[in-house]
């Protein structure tokens, strides 16, 4: 099939190098804008677009996706299929432009965790599997007929990071696999079903992803594993006016803490522990403002003023 991609971050790249070495026809890649980024303000350009260059694919970056020259050229290029992963929100008049539909792939088990960031949101949230989604693209955000689904399960200690690299492979397989049941149309789409027990996946922002030390040490060991590696969860510690990234902790077995305040920190000689609202957190890894990333012995020995320091 003559296939126009749409892509911009490194999750994308593994599906397009998969349609490239497979017998599909990659006509144009469709990615961002190159944009001024970090302190020298260099143009950065997309990952899907450095993998394009390098394959020599047609790439194409309008500004404005309802562009009438732009709509031409799409159309002129006469596409059977768009392959979307983790591009912006598309108009009607471009995503129902190719006669065998536009699909997206979507890294949870839609309708669950619809949304900018569901691999994080699966393990703020305590699942204990997720997956991908292929689906048809409508006018509502996530919510068109499924064509596929692959499940996967969360690991106990798993963090995004690992997930995501697990989740982008998958997904290009899933990607293959259903374009192989259009092609063959050896499917039948499945509408989604509404509920309300299916959770949102939201945008993550300075918001909510600061850690409430208020909640039990189960949620809180999940929170911190979802946003690691990116972009972390974080608190204040007040005494020093400093904000602190935690990357990795672990439950830790005990219930000592019923004279601590949640939020509190607790520093022994091998453990950095921090109480909550029911239990212990042991800190593993964590990054101060203007310091270097630390393990807990090294925060211990570094900050031995901040013990029995509240940071509520």
């Amino acid at each position: 099939m003559n296939i126009i991609f749409m892509g911009t971050p490194d999750f994308a790249v593994e599906c397009l190098d998969i349609l490239v070495k497979s017998a599909h026809n990659i006509i144009a890649v469709i990615t961002s804008e190159d944009k001024p980024a970090g302190r020298g303000q260099k143009i950065k350009i997309s990952d899907v677009k450095k993998y394009s260059i390098k394959k020599n694919l047609k790439i194409l970056q309008p500004k404005n996706l309802k562009n009438s020259d732009f709509i031409s050229e799409v159309k002129s290029l006469k596409p059977d299929v768009f392959i979307v992963v983790a591009f912006r929100m598309l108009p009607k008049i471009l995503w129902e432009i190719p006669k065998k539909g536009t699909i997206n792939l979507h890294a949870s088990l839609l309708p669950n965790l619809r949304g900018a960031a569901p691999i994080h949101w699966a393990i703020i949230k305590g699942f204990k599997e997720t997956g991908v989604t292929t689906f048809y693209i409508n006018e509502n955000i996530d919510c068109g007929k499924i064509i596929e689904q692959k499940k996967i399960s969360i690991l106990k200690n798993e963090n995004t990071g690992d997930l995501y690299n697990k989740l982008k492979k998958i997904g290009a397989n899933t990607i293959l696999s259903t374009l192989e049941k259009i092609d063959n149309k050896d499917f039948k789409s499945i509408k989604q079903k509404e509920s309300e027990k299916h959770l949102k996946a939201p945008k993550l922002n300075r918001e909510n992803t600061q850690i409430n030390w208020n909640k039990p040490s189960t949620e809180v060991h999940n929170f911190i594993r979802g946003l690691n590696p990116y972009p972390s969860a974080w608190t204040t510690v007040n005494k020093i006016n400093k904000i602190l990234k935690v990357y990795k902790s672990r439950k830790y077995l005990s219930s000592t803490n019923e004279n601590y305040k949640p939020g509190t920190i607790i520093m022994t000689k091998n453990t950095l522990l921090i109480s909550t609202g029911s239990g212990l957190i042991e800190i593993l890894e964590l990054k101060l403002e203007g310091k270097k990333m630390m393990n807990n012995i090294e925060f211990n020995n570094g900050f031995k003023s901040l013990n029995k320091t509240n940071l509520i």
